[in-house]
């Protein structure tokens, strides 16, 4: 009975999620895995500013490395804050019993984030935290309402407040709806150069979801050539085989 519960919440998570953000547009990431340089920077911005908390439990410090141009020498000094070796995963420093010590709640790993989700998900997660007095931690995000984490980027955002909207609930009671957001206090970064460093965290993230997807692709037109050559082939020879016959 226990798993077929569990299955249940498997199964019906990402449909949840879905819904979560239903009704909200979705920008586009409009990222580019082949800049190396925008995936270089991501590799910063996570270790910098995620990693306290969240894993990528599924890749190794020198893979990245090798993927993405990384010298070890840079790998070591600017990208490895645990004392962990090259061939390490990339797992947080926070232990889960801490987590759920300090937090509460259960840290996701992010190594699938974008699969599960998208990168135009993510990429608009990351800028659309607003200010809310009501939230444990301050804050509220429009595509993941009632979300369970503090807003580690405010510091290079800056806040930003809600638009409400008034409309009907269904007991014919008047109620107060986010609808929009909108700067208040500016961070350290303009608006533009927030949209880069989220952009290249969302790139960074999609890589570390599937580190051979550009391989994959182009191994998938090697495919289609072949199976175009082939089927040339194979009509040639079924005329030359039948042609007897008829």
């Amino acid at each position: 009975m226990r798993k077929l519960i569990l299955a249940s919440v498997l199964f019906l998570a990402p449909i949840l999620a879905s819904a979560s953000s239903e009704g909200v547009a979705l920008q586009d990431a409009n990222i580019d895995l082949k800049d190396k340089a925008s995936l270089q920077r991501g590799a910063g911005h996570f270790v910098n500013y995620c990693m306290g908390c969240h894993s990528l439990q599924y890749m190794r410090y020198n893979r990245m490395a090798e993927d993405l141009d990384i010298d070890d020498t840079t790998l070591r000094q600017n990208l490895i804050f645990t004392g962990a070796k090259p061939g390490d995963l990339m797992i947080s420093s926070m232990s889960p019993e801490n987590a759920a010590k300090w937090l509460d709640i259960a840290v996701p790993d992010l190594t699938l984030v974008t699969r599960w989700r998208s990168p135009d998900w993510v990429y608009t997660y990351l800028k659309t935290f607003y200010a809310d007095p009501s939230r444990p931690y301050g804050v509220n995000n429009l595509v993941f309402p009632q979300v369970g984490m503090p807003n580690v980027l405010a510091g290079l955002q800056g806040v930003q407040q809600p638009k409400f909207e008034e409309h009907k609930s269904a007991d014919g009671q008047v109620v107060q709806r986010v609808v929009g957001i909108e700067h208040a206090v500016g961070g350290t970064l303009s608006a533009e150069e927030f949209d880069t460093f989220a952009r290249d965290l969302t790139a960074f993230l999609t890589y570390a979801g599937e580190p051979m997807k550009l391989e994959r692709q182009q191994l998938g037109i090697y495919v289609l050539i072949f199976l175009a050559i082939f089927f040339v082939v194979a009509y040639a020879l079924k005329k030359e085989y039948w042609k007897d016959v008829h």
